[in-house]
């Protein structure tokens, strides 16, 4: 067996192993603490001799044993060395989090921006662990803030990113980060309580009257284009990832219904496909693109198979043509509007089934607010916001001043209600001030 030998303070273990005597030198120890490796020791080499495990005790005690006393054991062939600790690196989170993404190409490039982010602010090499709360909270004033550069000529321009685009981010980073403590790589987010905002952008929105559509109607070049926009406007279909997989077979010409399928929603249970009405505006530019079909081509707009046609610069000329001016998020707020004018004439849940969605990401992300709506809930419309307009002009006066002298009108209680007496019970105030 094994010999624990005391060289005046310092200590060795000694053990004859075939033809060879082992040394293990164990350095200045406390000789408590030198018999207890020594006996952990005899252990190990009784456990090598027999081919058996290691007790629980023993196990225990080389896990935690320091790195330059295992490095000793090492040497005398008693231990294996100690694997390189997996640290992980944000690099390598990174790399890992977009090789398991199954989201669509579109929805990865998006990812790739909040990615690239966080390689910018904390660098690929930084441990995940490492990262705290503080740092999250950094990185996130930081991609608010405005960015000043310098142009080719330098001068200096400032951009910023909209909120809903830092919200965006955020999320994504919450993401990454979930996937990271779900895959035991740390034991909490440090993103988990970072506050994203809202991804509405109330200042993009808006509302393309119907006279506005028809002009723009009237200037597309074809009937592929006219669908297009009708689909957009007309059914909510998002453009382009809904209509191009659209095919005749999805029509059903006698209940006036689509079949819609949606690239965004599929991964969803029961948001992968939907049915969506063909309206009065809708029928009839579908029934021209029918009629003039070629017989073997089963999609209805055959255009937008060819992955290099471009659909914001020609959408742009076409509404140039119309004599409009571009609106932002061009096919976005087509889808938009529809759902305006849904919500206003069906119920939430009914809309929210034709355009694919909850009720509240269609009040977060579609429904605006339109001056046509202040209007109807006042009664100012048309002549009566005229006759109006005109009213408060006289009351104010043309400089804008109220009138002074005999002529300001100054009704008094008494007045209002000897007008109302004499007006007679089927008297009715004039249209403008009562609803017509």
């Amino acid at each position: 067996m094994a010999s624990l030998i005391d060289d005046g303070g310092t200590w060795r273990v000694q053990w004859n192993e075939g033809d060879s005597r082992r040394t293990l030198r164990l350095g200045r120890q406390s000789e408590p603490n030198a018999r207890k490796i020594h006996e952990h020791t005899e252990e190990l080499i009784g456990c090598r001799t027999n081919r058996v495990g290691w007790r629980p005790e023993t196990a225990a005690w080389v896990r935690d044993m320091p790195d330059v006393l295992h490095a000793r054991f090492v040497h005398v062939g008693l231990l294996k060395p100690r694997e390189a600790a997996n640290v992980a690196t944000l690099g390598a989170l990174l790399k890992r989090f977009e090789a398991h993404a199954t989201v669509k190409p579109s929805t990865l490039a998006a990812y790739r921006q909040s990615i690239e982010s966080l390689k910018t602010c904390f660098g690929e090499t930084r441990e995940v662990a490492s990262i705290t709360q503080a740092d999250a909270d950094a990185w996130r004033k930081t991609i608010a803030e405005p960015v000043t550069e310098k142009d080719k000529d330098g001068k200096e321009t400032s951009t910023q990113l909209a909120g809903a685009t830092v919200a965006k981010r955020v999320n994504v980073a919450k993401t990454i980060f979930r996937r990271a403590v779900r895959w035991g790589l740390i034991p909490t987010s440090p993103f988990a309580d970072l506050r994203s905002g809202s991804q509405s952008n109330p200042d993009r929105a808006h509302y393309i009257s119907p006279k506005t559509i028809r002009a723009v109607l009237a200037a597309c070049s074809d009937d592929q284009w006219r669908a297009v926009v009708a689909l957009g406007r007309f059914a909510g279909l998002r453009v382009p990832s809904e209509i191009v997989g659209l095919t005749w077979a999805d029509v059903n010409w006698q209940r006036l219904r689509l079949t819609v399928r949606s690239p965004k929603t599929a991964g969803h249970e029961g948001h992968g496909v939907r049915v969506v009405p063909i309206g009065p505006e809708l029928a009839p530019i579908l029934q021209d693109l029918y009629d003039a079909a070629e017989t073997g081509i089963p999609w209805i707009v055959p255009r937008l198979r060819d992955a290099k046609v471009n659909l914001r610069t020609t959408f742009e000329k076409i509404i140039a043509r119309a004599g409009e001016k571009t609106w932002p998020r061009l096919f976005h707020n087509l889808r938009a509007s529809c759902a305006c004018d849904w919500v206003e004439r069906f119920p939430n849940h009914v809309v929210a089934s034709w355009l694919g969605h909850s009720p509240l990401i269609a009040a977060q992300h579609y429904l605006q607010t339109r001056d046509a709506h202040f209007d109807l809930a006042t009664g100012l419309t048309g002549e009566a916001a005229q006759n109006a307009a005109q009213r408060g002009r006289k009351a104010t006066g043309s400089d804008g001043k109220t009138p002074s002298g005999p002529n300001r009108e100054t009704p008094s209680e008494p007045a209002l209600a000897h007008s109302c007496a004499s007006a007679g019970p089927s008297s009715v105030g004039a249209e403008g001030f009562e609803p017509p």
